[in-house]
């Protein structure tokens, strides 16, 4: 098996050298939709380095017998350890303490955290993220409740498998482990957190474009949620670079003014560690299948 590196190619540069490859190793930068695929007329697997396969047109690869391989196991870690130093920050309101200290200001009083200690945390998808995040959450003596809608008898001990109707009635914290698809897309809308009985914050590690931005905003100023960790806006580009260089929507610049929210650009699962776990995954993965 021959790997060659054609990260820095332009799509059409792609186009006109993937006729002969027999797999392709992506991350998101470019969309591995109909028209790249047909081109690819030798092509036997995909192997997306992460967890996330929006960027794949899967009902066309599975046309075509093609495999695709993920590795949420590589970056689980990463994601839940990430996801949990956020809302530790937002709780203690670590980067507004680090900013006034480093201006000389010693607010204490108006600085003082909540405990984590106690809290309902409520996580939707309960698979390798999901999971992870259970695990890093249950040295801290809260509640955890989990809800996935395509798998059953997943809970481990400590972990209380549940519905939506009793996250929507107890939840302190919501934590977002879900796929993008067109069932998830905006589903955390302001219905959806108007059903919470009690304010909530909310913690988004998954994509962007699951969670309302404007539903959270006006959450956030009513009171219904108290605050937000995201690691993922739905504001991004498609390959999770950057915010783009354009004029920002209003509910961006408001959202980057709000001090209720701890934000991050999508680095949860980027870690020095989930670099190679991710690869080494998927070279096991595909060994297994293709030697």
């Amino acid at each position: 098996m021959e790997c060659v590196m054609y990260y820095p190619l332009s799509r059409a540069e792609i186009l006109e050298v993937i006729g002969t490859f027999e797999g392709l190793v992506v991350r998101s930068r470019t969309p591995i939709d109909a028209e790249l695929i047909a081109a690819a007329k030798e092509l036997k697997f995909i192997a997306r380095s992460g967890s996330g396969l929006e960027n794949i047109d899967l009902d066309v690869c599975s046309a075509r017998n093609i495999s695709v391989y993920n590795a949420p196991e590589g970056n689980r870690v990463a994601v839940a350890e990430h996801a949990i130093g956020m809302l530790l920050s937002l709780f203690n309101h670590l980067s507004r303490c680090d900013a006034e200290v480093r201006q000389g200001l010693w607010r204490r009083e108006e600085n003082r955290g909540v405990e984590l200690e106690g809290k309902t945390v409520g996580i939707i998808g309960f698979g390798q993220n999901g999971s992870a995040m259970a695990q890093r959450l249950s040295g801290f003596n809260c509640e955890i409740l989990a809800y996935d809608k395509y798998v059953v008898n997943y809970a481990p001990a400590g972990v209380k498998e549940t519905t939506m109707d009793e996250l929507f009635q107890r939840c302190d914290v919501l934590s977002l482990h879900i796929p993008l698809t067109t069932e998830t897309q905006r589903l955390v809308d302001e219905g959806f957190i108007a059903k919470f009985q009690k304010p909530i914050y909310i913690i988004n590690t998954s994509r962007g474009p699951i969670l309302n931005t404007r539903a959270l905003l006006d959450a956030l100023s009513s009171g219904k949620a108290l605050g937000a960790c995201l690691d993922v806006l739905e504001f991004e580009r498609t390959s999770f670079e950057n915010l783009g260089k354009d004029e920002q929507p209003k509910d961006l610049q408001e959202l980057l003014a709000s001090n209720k929210v701890v934000l991050s650009p999508h680095v949860a699962g980027w870690t020095v560690e989930s670099y190679i776990k991710l690869s080494d995954i998927l070279a096991e993965k595909i060994l297994a299948d293709w030697t």
